[in-house]
């Protein structure tokens, strides 16, 4: 870790200061030049001034947590482009936080902004987190490079030891502090540029920050020693935020659930009552699984993949790993590792069915949709999400279409295709409708392929059918079967 070598601050000049010297100085003009302007000229520049501030620091905030891009000079040209596209970031935020999607910067928007948070983005690029990476040892050990002056030492090492513990107490994972070397997460206080490309903005702006699992850099978490620390609830309380970059350092992303600790911004807990939140637990427990005590034991009820006879209710893709669902369990495979791990999904998601019958990603937008019956649920980025099921009505289906047997979207077209006994239907992604001329059979279209499938997804440029015990690999470019599989090969099994 490099080391930060700085003099000492002095007072920070921040917009605050800046629009009020900008105040003093119309205040001054009025005094000396009273005949040249008038206070209510003076009063709409003030505004305007404070506006401008606004403007740039809610600019600076969404590039900073929801990928708001530099515009090149073209597009700046273009202010009715540079609008929309702030306006679509705005509503994005404002959907997270749950605020009132307006795409405007109103109040409740610039309040939320000014909250002291975490660094690390809310809305994640896929290239970011990709794979959803864990360490893949579960014993884990820290270090404490340096302390902050605010607090004594061993109420520092105590904040942290608890902080961990926390996710420890939920997971199968074991952390371990060292005092010398090299630990998995190396945990810092620093101020401003510290070596890591994302410099500290100094009291109540940025707290902390932390990166994925991985070497180097990976798990490490930064604190902002311009804040004031306390083990309290003056200042900003170190356990809690520890808690949060924790999380972040063994995989998780932020939540938009208020009552997580993975929730952007700091609000102060009664430590006396504090607890992970639901959203919590299920995602830490998706990537590692539950305490030692609580894994899940071979059972009988559980399928045997490797079954000569073995089929599938719904497969898709999530991310760049697959899964595939049967009864009340779930199989997830990275394609390329012969790894393969099974869960209840009840455990992953407690809100949704057994017995899922069909699923499909959508490419490029972290969305899964999955379907059971005449319902389906809305999962972005492995979370299930608010005010759902829906009725699989308002996809188009007439009346009569009570259930999905599987569903593929294709990337090239932007379209899903729908399957239903031995017809499918089209359903243009980008418009949001079907495509008139449906349903058609499937053997119309899908040559080789029928009269009905058990699942489907797309993968490299092929579909893969499941018909039972078998799979048809389908060119989606060529239009015709290039091989037969078993169903289970993905699992490593052989006949």
């Amino acid at each position: 870790m490099p080391q930060q070598v700085s003099l000492t601050p002095g007072p920070r000049f921040t917009a605050t200061h800046l629009v009020a010297a900008q105040v003093a100085f119309v205040s001054l003009y009025l005094t000396y030049s009273e005949h040249l302007v008038t206070v209510p000229e003076a009063a709409s520049a003030i505004k305007e001034i404070r506006a401008e501030q606004e403007v740039k620091f809610a600019e600076r905030y969404l590039k900073n947590f929801y990928g708001l891009e530099e515009m090149d000079t073209m597009s700046m040209i273009k202010m009715k482009s540079k609008r929309n596209f702030l306006e679509e970031k705005l509503q994005e935020m404002q959907q997270f936080f749950g605020l009132n999607v307006t795409g405007q910067l109103d109040t409740p928007t610039l309040e939320l902004m000014h909250s002291p948070r975490c660094g690390v983005p809310d809305v994640q690029h896929f290239s970011t987190f990709y794979g959803r990476p864990v360490w893949e040892n579960h014993h884990i050990t820290y270090r404490i490079t340096n302390y902050t002056p605010d607090m004594k030492r061993q109420d520092v090492n105590s904040a942290f030891e608890k902080a961990f513990e926390v996710w420890s107490k939920v997971t199968p994972l074991k952390f371990s502090k060292i005092n010398s070397g090299e630990a998995d997460i190396m945990i810092l206080f620093a101020h401003g540029v510290h070596g890591d490309f994302h410099p500290f903005d100094g009291i109540n702006g940025t707290l902390a920050h932390a990166v994925k699992p991985g070497p180097g850099l990976g798990g490490d978490a930064h604190f902002d020693e311009a804040e004031v620390w306390s083990k309290y609830d003056e200042g900003i309380n170190l356990f809690l935020v520890a808690v949060h970059e924790i999380g972040h350092s063994l995989g998780l992303k932020h939540s938009s659930d208020e009552k997580s600790i993975m929730y952007p911004t700091y609000n102060y807990i009664d430590l006396n009552t504090f607890r992970l939140g639901d959203d919590d637990i299920r995602g830490i427990q998706f990537l590692y699984g539950g305490p030692e005590e609580q894994q899940l034991v071979p059972s009988p009820d559980r399928p045997d993949a490797c079954d000569p006879n073995f089929s599938f209710d719904a497969v898709t893709t999530m991310g760049d790993e697959i899964f595939f669902f049967k009864d009340g369990f779930f199989w997830r495979k990275l394609p390329d590792k012969p790894t393969i791990s099974v869960n209840l999904i009840s455990s992953a998601w407690p809100t949704l069915p057994s017995g899922i019958q069909a699923a499909y990603e959508i490419e490029g937008r972290n969305q899964v949709f999955l379907f059971r019956d005449n319902k389906y649920w809305l999962m972005n980025n492995l979370r299930l999400q608010p005010n759902y099921p829906k009725s699989i009505h308002s996809f188009g289906f007439p009346e009569y279409v009570r259930r999905i047997d599987a569903a593929v979207f294709n990337p090239f077209l932007q379209k899903t295709y729908f399957f239903v006994d031995n017809k499918y239907w089209r359903y243009d992604e980008r418009r949001g409708s079907m495509d008139p001329g449906y349903p058609q059979l499937i053997s119309k279209h899908f040559s080789g392929i029928g009269p009905k499938i058990d699942a489907v997804f797309y993968f490299k440029r092929y579909y893969y059918f499941f018909q039972g015990a078998n799979q048809l690999e389908y060119n989606v470019l060529a239009h015709r079967v290039t091989k037969r599989l078993r169903s289970n090969i993905w699992f490593g099994c052989w006949e």
